[in-house]
């Protein structure tokens, strides 16, 4: 009894009927990658039924011979964020959104500042690129670390790793995870980086260190004696929170060859798994032509990983928003996600799922671990 439930970081589907709200009212990650780049291939994906649950086309040839189930989900949580669209799958829906912020209040900062024994630069909004141009070098003079944000509820910490090794740098995020908490800031992420003026690299050691999350179904798989496996930035979304193994990732290239080795190697218990390039490395850096190849190179390596999927084994693939590189901006998009499932030989569609936490409940129910409170199950018993 096994399962993966796989998160492609932001790949949405179209606009949330809430997007409006948003900002986000035109957003449409895949619809409008898929009218820039008509000729992408992505055969696998479209025979577990991404084209019909994207595009809404069941004439298309894209959607024939579909081998899965397939429909949307929509988002019930207050926000947009990473956190957020990962606890809602889990079974978590948060009526209040995490807090956001363009400048951290003083008081906040200070705190941080007095315990840890440092004075930040920064504090503003910016890209985690564009704030090593610009703040890089002060930071090599003066050794102090850089404090910035994003549209997300994200406070982070960039600090040149011969200026500041991982383990201090880690210690100084953990102090401000700590002050952060009444501000309800969903994460707090230490970001090192190499090199040198005009050469600045962002390096393997990030780490995010999260709000810890209600009970989730995570919990109540692992508390049955069940194997919960978090692959990329899982276990730090979670806060380590029902998760019992955990091997973090820096690619979507180092993820999905981690999948398909723990895939080999498990017979029970559930891998979750995040690969985070659409949305760090294309979607925040509005790349259309990046992410529509990391969509193909994904689809070349799932067609390979679905010969090794049991009739009995449960495969969810979906997402936990959306970052439509056609949009304007940087930030994430208020989206609807594809929903696409492989188990028992079912095909058809689940239509549209009023809640990410029917992924919770339909591994409850897979799981044999009790009903989950929220959301409806959408395997055939």
């Amino acid at each position: 009894m096994r399962s993966l439930l796989l998160i492609l970081d932001s790949v949405g589907c179209g606009r949330a009927p809430d997007a409006t709200f948003y900002g986000d009212n035109g957003a449409n990650t895949l619809g409008h990658i898929f009218e820039a780049r008509p000729q992408i291939a992505l055969p696998n994906l479209f025979s577990l039924g991404l084209w019909k649950a994207s595009m809404a086309d069941v004439f298309d040839a894209r959607g024939a011979h579909t081998v899965a189930r397939w429909g949307r989900m929509r988002e019930q949580s207050a926000g947009k964020d990473t956190t957020t669209g990962h606890w809602e799958i889990a079974g978590a829906i948060l009526s209040e959104p995490f807090g956001t912020y363009t400048e951290f209040p003083p008081e906040l900062i200070h705190a941080i500042e007095v315990e840890a024994g440092v004075e930040f630069l920064g504090n503003y909004p910016q890209s985690g690129t564009v704030i090593l141009e610009e703040l890089g070098a002060e930071h090599l003079r003066t050794a102090k670390p850089i404090l910035y944000t994003s549209a997300d509820s994200v406070l982070q910490i960039a600090a040149h790793e011969r200026v500041i090794p991982l383990k201090r740098l880690y210690e100084i995020s953990r102090i401000a995870r700590r002050h952060s908490e009444p501000y309800r800031i969903g994460r707090v992420i230490a970001r090192p980086f190499l090199g040198e003026p005009g050469s600045f690299k962002r390096s393997a050691g990030r780490h995010d260190f999260s709000m810890v999350p209600p009970p989730t179904i995570l919990n109540a798989i692992s508390d049955s004696g069940l194997t919960v496996h978090g692959v990329g930035k899982i276990a730090d979304i979670f806060s380590n929170s029902g998760i019992t193994d955990s091997t973090p990732t820096a690619s979507n290239e180092e993820g999905m060859r981690t999948i398909a080795d723990l895939w080999d190697r498990i017979d029970s218990g559930l891998i979750f798994a995040n690969l985070v390039d659409f949305d760090m490395l294309f979607g925040h850096r509005r790349d259309v032509k990046g992410y529509a190849e990391a969509l193909e190179i994904f689809d070349c390596w799932l067609g390979e990983f679905l010969l090794g999927i049991d009739e009995d084994d449960l495969l969810i693939i979906t997402a936990d928003h959306g970052n439509d590189p056609t949009w304007h901006g940087t930030d994430h998009t208020r989206e609807e996600v594809p929903l696409l499932v492989l188990h028992g030989g079912n095909a058809g569609p689940l239509g549209t799922r009023r809640t990410f936490a029917d992924v919770a409940a339909t591994l409850a129910d897979f799981f044999e671990v009790g009903p989950w409170s929220i959301g409806k199950s959408f395997l055939d018993r």
